[in-house]
């Protein structure tokens, strides 16, 4: 199932969030939004989510979403929104539930997605008992046993120290190589964007409008550190970053 945003313009009260935002985002590709604080990165997430509706142009779902999708769209979040008193199992569960799915059923569904997570060995540990890392893999494995078409991910790195994040990057790529997902991935950090994403969309500084779309075509498994062709990559967007963050920041102070 491909998404495409038709002419998407959005604002809250009187504040003009985005403008004109139309963007193809493709079966089987992970589609990264950056651009500076305050942007609307998040705010477009939610509207092709369907939590929000647009002030103006349309959301589009074109085709149909993969045989035994639960969830057409669900979301990944930043602060991994886990029940504290269900396990690991139990969380992965709680989506499942909500279908009427249970007994030998999501038992399979459940052991598949932990193993694709790297898991297994932690189905009956609480929240409280994970890493950092550990406990967004959990949040990853709750939204791939949905099997959506399109996973909506806000920031879900953020919060982690740079050697976790790094690790969950290979974790995400290992996922995606064995079997592609569709991913929208609203980051700050350009570094995420590169490694992780097959189109760069930037956004300029509010109102949001689309600055530039960049497409990377070397395979996810193969980037690396140090990879020169992403060293530019990566330059290019701060480049086209740079005066709008610096700009939007002073935005931000004055308001």
């Amino acid at each position: 199932m491909d998404i495409r945003l038709d002419a998407i313009s959005h604002s809250y009260g009187d504040t003009e969030v985005l403008r004109d935002i139309s963007l193809e985002i493709p079966s089987g590709r992970i589609v990264c939004l950056v651009g500076p604080s305050g942007c609307g990165k998040s705010t477009l997430l939610r509207l092709i989510g369907g939590l929000e509706r647009p002030v103006a142009g349309r959301v589009l779902q074109l085709g149909a979403p993969p045989e035994g999708c639960l969830n057409p769209l669900t979301y990944v979040f930043q602060d991994f929104a886990l029940l504290p008193w269900r396990s690991v199992r139990g969380n992965v569960s709680l989506v499942l539930e909500d279908h009427g799915i249970r007994g030998h059923r999501a038992d399979a569904i459940i052991a598949d997605v932990l193993a694709r997570t790297r898991l297994s060995d932690f189905a009956d540990a609480l929240p409280r008992q994970l890493s950092g890392g550990m406990k967004q893999r959990v949040a990853i494995a709750r939204a791939l046993a949905v099997d959506p078409a399109v996973m909506l991910m806000d920031e879900p790195l953020s919060a982690l120290d740079s050697q976790t994040r790094e690790l969950l990057m290979d974790d995400l790529i290992a996922l995606w190589t064995r079997q592609p997902f569709t991913s929208v991935y609203v980051t700050h950090n350009l570094a995420e964007a590169v490694r992780l994403g097959h189109r760069i969309v930037v956004l300029s500084r509010r109102p949001g409008q689309i600055r530039e779309v960049v497409e990377i075509d070397k395979p996810l498994s193969e980037r690396g550190f140090a990879d020169a062709d992403l060293e530019r990559t990566q330059k290019h967007l701060w480049d086209l970053m740079r005066e709008e963050a610096r700009a939007a920041d002073e935005e931000l102070l004055d308001v």
